[in-house]
């Protein structure tokens, strides 16, 4: 009897391990960002809490830099087709395939942090409600910090507009090369990870980065002067699930990602040391050889957020479908 019992137990112990394994899963998350940067360290805790979490059913390895070469431009393309499980969607690299999720908001159309703050929440309801539509699980968001956008220039100094008109200015989207066209500034989009090369080889001459981050991709090698010109639309990071891979996973292991993406959130959605990480970083590159210039005037941001502001509507008339639905609703939210 005693060996009857202990085949059973060793059987049934087997059939559990057996059921673990088949629900163990490791995932891969694509992330375009350099690892460098503290977003790509926020994703590494991420996936350290979900392993914790599930209690090591469900494991995530971080690709930072774009080392799967699969362009962040693609992200609905190639995360609905399950060539990764997890990957970092940013409604700004989004235009071409989804305009109406890239017109949301935009470069210069909020003001302030505070305005950027209240916004937030709308935001995130509208980009589930369009990512559900892109076959995109969205599992989660990770905040930007509240960013300043600095115009980076090569062996000349930059600090006025109609100085910018002379250069060949590197932006990130669609949006920023329509609002400086309307400027009388010619913009082309460059990808970060091209951005060292584009500007040691002369392809721009200045560049729109954010000194918070500007370390990160050694824009002190390359550049010599910089000056403060509008606040970044800071709009979130998507933490975004190809559907099947989410589907495949038990109950536990989904909250498991949930809450790891709802602590992800809560460490990044802080802002009380915005200023002071953004004087320390300008410190920083100075003390590299960056020059920091006198802010653009006045003047020169009003017309930047004017531009903006014109750039935004146009956007959200020209995408069409819930575009213009969008932007009224943050409109509605900021009581303009």
């Amino acid at each position: 009897m005693l060996r009857i019992l202990s085949h059973i137990s060793a059987a049934l112990l087997g059939a559990s391990l057996l059921a673990g394994a088949a629900h163990a899963e490791e995932w891969r998350f694509n992330n375009g960002l350099p690892e460098g940067r503290n977003e790509s360290k926020q994703l590494d805790q991420f996936a350290e809490d979900v392993a914790r979490l599930s209690e090591g059913s469900l494991t995530i390895k971080v690709f930072h830099g774009g080392s799967l070469n699969l362009k962040d431009s693609d992200v609905l393309r190639w995360l609905p087709r399950g060539a990764v499980e997890m990957g970092l969607v940013w409604a700004n690299y989004v235009g071409r395939d989804a305009p109406a999720l890239n017109a949301v908001l935009i470069q210069g159309s909020v003001g302030s942090s505070e305005e950027l703050i209240e916004v937030l929440p709308e935001i995130q309801d509208i980009y589930r409600q369009e990512l559900d539509e892109w076959g995109v699980v969205t599992a989660g968001f990770m905040a930007l910090p509240l960013l300043k956008a600095s115009i980076f220039c090569r062996d000349a100094p930059v600090r006025t507009l109609e100085e910018l008109k002379t250069k060949k200015l590197r932006v990130w989207s669609n949006d920023q090369v329509e609002t400086f066209r309307r400027l009388g500034v010619s913009a082309q989009i460059v990808g970060q990870n091209e951005l060292y090369v584009a500007l040691r080889t002369g392809v721009v001459d200045c560049a729109v980065y954010p000194a918070l981050f500007a370390h990160t991709i050694s824009l002190q090698e390359v550049t010599d002067y910089a000056a403060y010109l509008y606040p970044i639309a800071s709009v979130p990071y998507v933490l975004g699930a190809n559907p099947d891979a989410w589907e495949r996973l038990t109950e536990e292991q989904r909250q498991a990602v949930t809450q790891a993406a709802e602590q992800l959130w809560a460490r990044t959605n802080e802002y009380s040391q915005a200023e002071e990480n953004e004087q320390a970083a300008r410190a920083a590159l100075k003390e590299q050889g960056v020059e920091f210039l006198e802010p653009f005037s006045e003047e020169d941001r009003a017309a930047f957020l004017e531009a903006a502001s014109q750039t935004w509507k146009e956007m959200a008339e020209e995408a069409g479908g819930n575009a213009p639905e969008y932007r009224q609703r943050i409109l509605d939210t900021l009581g303009r």
